[in-house]
């Protein structure tokens, strides 16, 4: 039961009990009184004892000193002094009578008769009912005063809760005014309190929230590395190019940080990241002139830029702006290429899905023309493949001319009796002499078929190389793709070849990539036998990739396994690195294969690795990749 109908309950349980109080308290006085008086009639009494005159004489004596209700007196003898008076119902009794019963009869033998009387009692039972009602009137104005007081405090308590309820309502809604003081005051001024210090604390977690809601939307919508758009965004551009009713116009380039896979490998992600922002910057810079470009990382090495309202005619302004910026990089980063860009038209209405493969192919057309080149097309002239049509003329053109040239990056040996070699990473270049992106050759070769090829290419010219300079003395690693190594045809050329140049086919380790020899154990084990058979050397490069790696060890037994670089990575800190590279140096050592680590960028990660006993050290740390001279040796 709620207070605000216990406490009149309450209340007027509490004044009818002093009612009842008070009216005991006048009852018994009445009592005692009226007792008090029939005693002192009584007692008068005494002197009438021997009364032998008349009845009515005996009551006017009486009746001068007290009230009677009844008088009768009786003479024993003589009827004719007999009186009576009253009666015994009392006629004149005042309302509200029957609340005090009062008898106050008495009979006595006198000398010659007998006398009853009953005292009246009328006017004390007024007196007695005056007293009672006087005191209820005031107990029930007091009660009165007393409701209507709570009733005002109760409905200012009300319009203070029904505030204080309203306003926490209004929370979910996010409506933070301030709290108003005084209608919550008094008793509710904790309440009020505690509000203000929620509606503080809330307001300063919402806004907290709202800062990690824009962080979450930047990070959804903004790519972390560049601070370009993210694919999402790109998504979105691109339906809103093809909505027909959307006027628009303008130009799209596709941007392809061609040397990102390389970069990741040879030197980590962080130097890939770092290669990605700087490639960013170059792509801001060339945006500058045009305050409506917008830009987009699509994928892990692709950009779009969307520059509207230009024609074009006009777009190679852009691009040229874009490649001088790109040779610059290349000029601080002695790196051969940086990014290659394909632009193409659009305007409202534009297929989305038909616009990117006419970039794509304008990207891989550029990639055919050199380091940093760029390529507009307009159109495919209904050859979807025009682009990688490019391509395979262009790896034909390069097998034909054997036009690529050799970089070596040296392996350094951690102690003085183990044997390493120095890779060879093999150059493409275009007939106008310019290099092209080695990842997307390879890539591109093996889309088309053209791997097994290619790989011959590099083996006839390392065999011609060291054939024609025997003042080389080094032993070298020629890296070919696993699909060959798996051909049986390949390997009865490969044997046949190094037969031929035995002198030469002792110095050659052929690296091959670990998740490629794990699609065919036998044939892995088979070309590792063969190649040993001609005195050629096997390594395995990025290995411990798979869950299957120490197979290797008791099934195909390379010469040398190169550990994949992102064990070296921080491996002076990362505890689990160093584990499963101390794990893979001894079941190595034991089979007596060769532990290279590779990505070695730090002296930290050096030092550590050779306290875990690998046998050689590669990486940018060690050295970069160089040009090969007519005096090398290691």
């Amino acid at each position: 039961m709620t207070i605000s109908k216990s406490y009149p309950i309450l209340l007027l349980i509490i004044f009818l009990g002093l009612f009842a109080w008070v009216y005991q308290s006048e009852n018994n006085q009445l009592q005692l009184q009226q007792q008090q008086q029939l005693a002192s009639f009584k007692t008068s009494l005494t002197q009438y004892q021997q009364w032998q005159g008349n009845g009515a004489e005996l009551f006017k004596k009486l009746a001068e000193h007290y009230p009677f209700q009844f008088f009768q007196y009786v003479d024993d003898t003589d009827g004719s002094q007999n009186y009576t008076e009253g009666s015994l119902d009392n006629q004149d009794a005042p309302p509200f009578s029957s609340l005090f019963l009062i008898d106050l009869s008495h009979t006595q033998k006198l000398a010659t008769g007998r006398l009853q009387v009953k005292l009246s009692t009328n006017q004390a039972i007024e007196i007695a009912i005056s007293n009672t009602s006087s005191f209820g009137i005031i107990l029930i104005a007091s009660y009165l005063l007393l409701l209507a007081a709570f009733i005002i405090l109760m409905s200012k308590q009300k319009v203070a809760i029904r505030y204080a309820a309203d306003y926490i309502s209004k929370i979910p809604d996010l409506s933070f005014s301030a709290v108003a003081s005084s209608k919550l005051s008094g008793e509710l001024k904790p309440i009020a309190v505690s509000l203000e210090e929620c509606r503080t604390q809330l307001k300063t977690q919402i806004d907290k929230l709202n800062q990690e809601n824009e962080k979450l939307h930047k990070a959804a919508y903004q790519d972390t590395v560049t601070g370009f758009a993210t694919r999402q965004r790109f998504t979105q551009k691109l339906e809103t190019i093809s909505n027909p009713d959307m006027p628009q116009l303008g130009v799209m380039a596709m941007v392809k940080a061609t040397e990102l896979a390389q970069i990741n490998q040879k030197k980590g992600r962080t130097a890939g990241d770092d290669y990605l922002v700087k490639v960013a910057a170059c792509i801001r810079k060339a945006c500058s002139k045009y305050p409506d470009a917008e830009c987009f990382r699509v994928s892990s090495a692709d950009f779009a830029v969307f520059i509207p309202d230009v024609m074009l005619k006009d777009a190679p302004k852009f691009l040229e702006l874009l490649k001088s910026y790109l040779d610059e990089y290349v000029q601080v980063t002695e790196s051969e290429s940086v990014a290659h860009i394909g632009l193409v038209p659009y305007q409202q209405g534009t297929d989305a899905v038909n616009l990117l493969t006419i970039a794509d192919t304008a990207v891989s057309i550029a990639q055919t023309l050199g380091p940093n080149s760029f390529h507009i097309l307009e159109k495919l002239n209904s050859n979807e493949q025009f682009g990688d049509d490019r391509w395979k003329m262009t790896i034909n053109d390069l097998i034909t001319r054997r036009a690529l040239k050799f970089y070596q990056q040296p392996i350094q040996p951690c102690r003085t009796n183990v044997e390493v070699y120095r890779e060879l990473l093999a150059r493409f270049y275009n007939s106008e002499g310019k290099f092209l992106p080695t990842t997307t050759v390879i890539a591109m070769a093996e889309r088309h078929g053209m791997s097994t090829e290619l790989d011959k290419l590099v083996v006839i010219s390392a065999l011609k190389m060291l054939n024609d300079n025997p003042a080389i003395s080094a032993n070298f690693g020629i890296n070919i793709c696993a699909f060959s190594a798996h051909q049986d045809l390949f390997i009865a050329w490969l044997k046949d070849m190094l037969s031929k140049h035995k002198h030469i086919a002792s110095r050659l380790v052929f690296e091959i990539n670990e998740s490629g020899m794990q699609s065919n154990l036998g044939a892995s084990h088979k070309f590792v036998r063969e190649v040993h058979s001609v005195g050629s050397r096997v390594s395995i490069e990025r290995f411990g990739m798979s869950f299957t790696s120490f197979k290797f060890f008791s099934e195909v037994r390379p010469d040398y396994i190169k550990l994949d670089g992102s064990y070296t990575s921080n491996i002076d800190e990362d505890s689990n690195n160093k584990f499963f590279v101390r794990m893979m140096v001894d079941v190595a050592r034991r089979l007596g294969i060769r532990v290279i680590a590779t990505s070695v960028e730090r002296q930290e990660e050096k030092l550590t690795l050779e306290k875990m006993l690998v046998d050689g050290l590669q990486g940018y740390y060690i050295a970069q990749p160089q040009a090969i001279t007519t005096t090398d040796q290691i």
